[in-house]
């Protein structure tokens, strides 16, 4: 019989030679777009990239391992809905919302972390990638431009994100570590607010970027600061404030939810219907409560 299959390092035929070089004479190069050094985007993450909140879904996923219980994740949702709803810079509810999340990492290996980020992506995160925010992102990438993410989320946590998305990199909070251990400190504070503003402006200086040709993106009005950072700002997803300022300054609106009340958007997606109302009703109240101004 013919021998179809030859050994590994035997040579080619004078055929298979031709072939080759006819297949190498008629490829054609795809075009690939000029780097574009002084233009970026960025992103924020929770209800822009990704629906719902990824501290919120990584802390589901280390629920699910056994490493805390259903009871700390229902008071982690509850916390989180209404740190969204009040959406204000109060020091002290700042300091609550540094709290919970340092409390997912002290005493942990950074390693350890990341293994279970990148684990936890894969099982609950991807899912919920916006298809349209991550076309946008795609956009600025074929445009030889640089993405990143900008989030309040761990930074180790983000990159996981932006490397799974094959983006640029991640601006996030820091924790403390030492040997390779969190120590259940921030370096610095929560990256929220004009604290991401303050981010972008660092990254441009080292990285040489011109701000009025780069591009932000976010659902939150928190985000005010770092939207009117840039040249070209656009709501994703938009809470009622960002969208009438949006309206009100010619900026794009993008809205990629369909069927789903944009109240809810804001919210972590809790785990089970009794949670999800137990914080959507905590949320409502303190909003009511705030506005009378109890």
């Amino acid at each position: 019989m013919r021998r179809l299959l030859r050994r590994r390092g035997e040579t080619a035929t004078v055929g298979e030679q031709a072939a080759g070089e006819v297949a190498a004479a008629a490829a054609v190069a795809m075009p690939m777009a000029e780097p574009d050094p002084v233009a970026a985007a960025f992103f924020d993450v929770d209800n822009t990239m990704m629906r719902g909140a990824s501290i919120y879904h990584f802390a589901r996923g280390l629920a699910s391992r056994g490493l805390f219980t259903s009871k700390d994740l229902i008071r982690f949702a509850l916390g989180q809905a209404v740190f969204r709803v009040r959406g204000d810079e109060n020091p002290v509810h700042i300091a609550e919302a540094r709290e919970t999340a340092l409390a997912f990492v002290a005493g942990s290996k950074v390693e350890e972390i990341i293994r279970l980020g990148e684990e936890i992506y894969d099982e609950v995160m991807a899912d919920r990638i916006w298809a349209g925010t991550r076309a946008i992102a795609q956009a600025h990438l074929d445009a030889g431009q640089r993405v990143w993410l900008v989030t309040a989320t761990p930074v180790e946590l983000a990159r996981v994100i932006a490397q799974r998305l094959g983006l640029t990199g991640a601006l996030g909070t820091v924790a403390e570590t030492e040997n390779g251990v969190y120590t259940g400190r921030l370096v610095g504070d929560l990256l929220h607010g004009p604290a991401k503003a303050e981010a972008v402006r660092a990254l441009a200086r080292r990285e040489g970027l011109d701000l009025t040709r780069c591009s932000a993106y976010s659902d939150s009005a928190n985000d005010l600061p770092l939207l009117s950072l840039v040249g070209h700002a656009t709501a994703i997803n938009p809470d009622a404030e960002l969208r009438d300022f949006a309206r009100e300054n010619g900026w794009e609106i993008k809205d990629f939810r369909t069927g789903r009340k944009a109240t809810l958007i804001g919210l972590p997606i809790a785990a089970g219907a009794g949670a999800l109302a137990g914080s959507i009703a905590a949320a409502i109240a303190l909003r009511r409560h705030y506005r009378s101004g109890g």
